[in-house]
């Protein structure tokens, strides 16, 4: 099976890993810049590479994010497993500002964002029935509550376009969906490490009710930005627990290979230029 090297995608607040040495190390894909560098480093056995989604000091905007280019530059530094955390707004009364949702499914609302590695040329189609690692959710569940946050299992996650926030009829609709909870970065993200073989897990940390309550006022960014902060003590002390409670040997998942059963252009027909881009993502099927 072997060990585990655990990715992370901090969102607003969450720029560093307490007690996890290393160094800022920067990556070049063939995608682009990635956000920022990237910081690598080990706590104990388990390797850690963490990203800062948006750049540390919150320098991009979501839709300018290049999630390929992070994600390609996981793989590349030898990553077997994603934990997203993002700051989200709450669509349901109990989805309460400072409570953690471990998400486990998406409803994409983006436009236009590079949304896969692969294209013309090489052409592959994954499954995203079951966007998220069900093995890695229950312990991103588990490490939140050792926390101390107030966790809530499962919940569907709008991603929106952004920048801005709701309309108040887009936050009812949302609601009428189900939905639990409101973003505007976890796509193509989720999807991008399905098809690089990255199991991914997400924990929404809610800062907002966003906008369908009645009599409340719209959500603004210093409110954000106040509930963000308290969150993101809860969420370093979710990723300490997390690491320090792995198992020693990583057990494999099935999305470990999902590329086998992805894959549908010839080998013939391939193109070398954009096989030569997948060289990190999809090697070990590529060759």
């Amino acid at each position: 099976m072997g060990g585990w090297t655990i990715g992370i995608i901090g969102g607003s607040g969450l720029y560093a890993i307490d007690g996890v040495e290393g160094e800022w190390v920067d990556v070049d894909t063939p995608w682009g810049a990635p956000s920022d560098a990237v910081f690598r480093g080990a706590l104990g056995d388990v390797g850690v590479v963490f990203l800062p989604r948006h750049g540390r000091g919150h320098r991009i905007a979501p839709g300018e994010l290049n999630a390929r280019a992070n994600v390609d530059a996981l793989k590349r530094l030898g990553v077997t497993d994603v934990l997203s955390i993002s700051s989200v707004g709450g669509l349901q009364e109990e989805r309460a500002p400072g409570s953690f949702t471990i998400v486990d499914q998406f409803i994409d609302r983006t436009q236009g964002r590079a949304s896969s590695f692969f294209g013309t040329g090489m052409v592959a189609h994954v499954s995203m029935a079951d966007p998220v690692c069900p093995r890695l959710a229950a312990m991103a569940g588990a490490a939140a509550r050792a926390g101390g946050a107030e966790v809530h299992d499962g919940g569907t996650c709008i991603v929106m376009e952004g920048p801005q926030f709701s309309t108040r009829a887009e936050s009812h609709l949302y609601r009428s969906w189900g939905a639990h909870v409101i973003g505007m970065t976890a796509l193509p993200e989720a999807k991008l490490c399905r098809e690089a073989e990255l199991p991914y897990a997400m924990v929404a940390m809610v800062t907002d009710y966003d906008c369908w309550r009645e009599g409340e006022a719209a959500v603004d960014v210093a409110q954000v930005i106040r509930q963000l902060n308290a969150n993101a003590e809860k969420a370093r002390a979710l990723v300490g627990h997390l690491l320090r409670g792995l198992p020693a040997e990583r057990p494999a998942s099935p999305i470990d290979t999902c590329l086998d059963t992805a894959l549908i252009t010839a080998p013939d027909v391939r193109d070398p230029a954009l096989l030569a881009r997948l060289d990190a993502v999809a090697g070990r099927v590529l060759g």
